[in-house]
């Protein structure tokens, strides 16, 4: 029993195994603390690249008007076969001023022939993206922030465990060790070559 705590004031039922078990909890719990401030960090990491890169793309974004010129059809997304189709016509529109651009664009479902339409274009007047709205920006924030949080928690989670599971099967064994010193003496039963007479 020699792995008990001797010092004064001390439970002499609490053994390395135990105080090992108590700062492998105290590890997770700090673990689970980093998890957190380093989310925080992500995320407030990829908020701030995130508005800088959509501040520099609405530079070059322009809302113009333009018109349709043709009917509507549906165009499906090979790239996401999922999705519903979207509607599309082919429509005009004069950017940079007297510039005049002809493209297919998206458009809502009742648009007719001659309907005016707003889009965004590059600086030289091709069809281009909008730029990332705030919404957009905050939800990719928080979802890479919220990822770096769970993987964090899922590594110091899964060490601790293996960690756990050592200790638990170094202290069966010595339980196992103890107790094969202990047991016959405890339960008067003759170790094997033990005589009746001996100590």
């Amino acid at each position: 029993m020699h792995h008990r705590t001797t010092g004064t004031g001390a439970n002499p039922l609490r053994r390395d195994a135990d105080r090992t078990r108590t700062r492998l909890y105290v590890a997770f719990a700090l673990g689970c603390l980093l998890a957190v401030i380093c989310g925080i960090a992500v995320g407030r990491a990829v908020w701030a690249d995130g508005g800088r890169a959509a501040a520099e793309t609405a530079r070059h974004r322009h809302s113009t008007t333009a018109t349709t010129v043709g009917d509507t059809t549906s165009l499906a997304d090979a790239r996401q076969p999922g999705r519903p189709p979207v509607t599309v016509a082919p429509a005009t529109w004069d950017y940079p001023a007297h510039r005049p651009h002809t493209q297919t664009v998206p458009v809502p479902a009742e648009t007719r022939k001659g309907d005016t339409v707003r889009v965004w274009v590059d600086d030289r007047g091709d069809m281009a993206p909008a730029p990332p709205r705030s919404h957009d920006l905050a939800m990719n924030a928080v979802g890479l922030g919220t990822g770096a949080l769970c993987g964090t928690v899922l590594v110091v989670g899964a060490l601790v465990f293996a960690r756990l599971r050592i200790v638990d099967a170094r202290s069966a064994r010595a339980w196992e060790a103890e107790w094969e010193e202990v047991e016959p003496l405890w339960s008067g039963r003759l170790r094997p070559g033990q005589g009746a007479g001996d100590d």
